[in-house]
């Protein structure tokens, strides 16, 4: 089995056949948390996909009130960390961040079973070099060109950086920061040095205006610059280019790739404790949280409510 081919060679197929106007965009920005407006006077829409995710908000509403409240009561559980008895605001905000890439874990999960050859519940870096390299390993020098030995070392650095442990064997969470290492702090570094090093054509460890829009633009076909072209050559003189000295370095490419966009889970734990903290102490006990169970799930009661407010309104 040899995965960097099918990645090359996948990667070949997009370049090959898109459109030469087309504009590649590195930038990654921070999902928002729902697709439904945030108006607690309207209903708790919002909440409930910000706190669950979007499939399981959907769940939720299929279940009866008491079924509803009793998972939410199992999740609370597993929200208080440190199991004192109380859920903080960094517990929450964890918690709907954990939420919100369930499509993530999905992934993993599905690759998962390709990479555990000893079905021991971890993932090594010997097991992935070997499912992922194996025939690289065996014939160190193939004749399609492609540069293993250079990717091999990428990746291995890549999993040293998401395994936290040390011991170059990753559980679930540290597999998936190696294989979505935008959506983790600790993982940032790397994925601006992964950029650079794609970017940088004259090795010189920066990012010039040059290669900036060479990444972006294939000027090979000959074609009519499109209109956007000359805006990013102003975007990377007054804006990317912070300190004028005609290139990114890694704490300018960081903010270009890594915008540090507004935190929507941070302000939503906030509102959640606000809306339920009755005693006002900065912290949701399991009570406080069932007792605004609707705020935080639904159910076919709310479900059903919420019919009936749009049905009057029409």
């Amino acid at each position: 089995m040899f995965k960097p081919w099918l990645m090359c060679f996948a990667l070949c197929v997009v370049y090959a056949t898109s459109k030469p106007m087309d504009k590649k965009d590195r930038i990654h920005h921070e999902e928002t948390l729902s697709s439904r407006e945030h108006d607690d006077a309207q209903d708790h829409d919002y909440d409930h996909e910000a706190f669950l995710g979007r499939e399981q908000a959907k769940a939720f509403d299929e279940l009866t009130p008491e079924e509803s409240k009793h998972r939410l009561s199992l999740i609370v559980e597993k929200i208080d960390d440190d199991k004192d008895g109380f859920v903080t605001e960094d517990e929450l905000k964890a918690w709907i961040k954990k939420a919100q890439k369930k499509h993530i874990y999905d992934n993993v999960d599905r690759q998962w079973k390709d990479f555990d050859m000893n079905n021991d519940g971890k993932i090594s870096w010997e097991e992935y070099k070997n499912v992922t390299y194996g025939t690289y390993l065996e014939d160190p020098q193939p004749e399609d060109g492609y540069n293993y030995k250079q990717m091999m070392d990428r990746d291995e650095r890549r999993f040293k950086q998401a395994d936290k442990s040390g011991d170059l064997i990753a559980d679930k969470e540290e597999f998936t920061a190696f294989l979505h290492p935008e959506d983790y702090e600790h993982m940032k570094d790397i994925v601006v040095l992964e950029t650079i090093e794609d970017i940088d054509k004259n090795g010189d460890g920066f990012i010039d205006l040059q290669e900036y829009i060479g990444d972006m633009y294939n000027h090979e076909d000959q074609v009519e610059e499109p209109e956007w072209l000359e805006t990013e050559r102003e975007q990377f003189i007054q804006f990317r280019d912070k300190n004028k000295d005609g290139k990114m370095d890694k704490a300018e490419t960081m903010e270009w790739i890594l915008p540090s966009d507004y935190d929507h889970a941070d302000a939503e734990a906030k509102h959640l404790i606000h809306e339920s903290d009755s005693d006002k102490d900065g912290k949701l006990t399991k009570d406080e949280i069932l007792n605004k169970h609707d705020l935080f799930v639904g159910s076919q009661a709310t479900d059903f409510g919420e019919a009936l407010v749009r049905h009057d309104e029409f």
